[in-house]
């Protein structure tokens, strides 16, 4: 006499990776996004622009997050989001100043830009000041060559700057 019986297997468990264990919602938020575009390889940047607008930079869970949903290798996301200037991967201040560094930039003296800024805020670019009110960041190039040297305040491309127009805008910022 034989019995029917019925094996019943637990579901898959995600990889870690799949889970986010804080269960913040912003990732459900992400994992929907990324559903909306097929999980895509194609789509990454576009997927990291939205992990970054609900998180405000792209920390390293967030890349390895999003490295699994769409089968990347992790070092492909982190090249990416470290590759293109709007991405980062530290919180940033309240404010950010981001100069462009490319050629045309360059030679029209954005290095006296940046040095500039440095020497007001006391810090280096790539850093925050302590106060986390302005972030300093550089860009290999934004693009902007027939504006050079070009810089961005909070999202906004500003032409022919020099340190004294750019001091200006960083003096109404930082009261001191």
């Amino acid at each position: 006499m034989t019995t029917n019986t019925t094996v019943v297997e637990p579901p898959p468990v995600a990889p870690a990776a799949a889970r986010h264990p804080s269960g913040d919602k912003r990732f459900k938020i992400l994992e929907v996004h990324m559903k909306k575009l097929q999980f895509k390889q194609d789509a990454l940047i576009e997927v990291l622009h939205k992990a970054q607008e609900l998180f405000g930079y792209l920390e390293d869970d967030v890349l390895i997050f999003v490295a699994h949903h769409l089968k990347l290798p992790p070092s492909r996301v982190y090249g990416v989001a470290t590759f293109y200037h709007f991405f980062t991967l530290k919180p940033q201040g309240e404010h950010t100043c981001v100069v462009c560094m490319g050629t045309a930039c360059y030679v029209k003296g954005a290095d006296k830009v940046v040095a500039a800024v440095q020497n007001r805020l006391k810090i280096k670019a790539g850093e925050t000041t302590a106060d986390n009110k302005v972030s300093l960041l550089t860009a290999r190039c934004i693009g902007a060559c027939g504006i050079a040297p070009a810089v961005v305040f909070d999202g906004t491309v500003t032409p022919r700057q020099t340190p004294e127009s750019t001091m200006e805008k960083i003096n109404q910022w930082v009261k001191s």
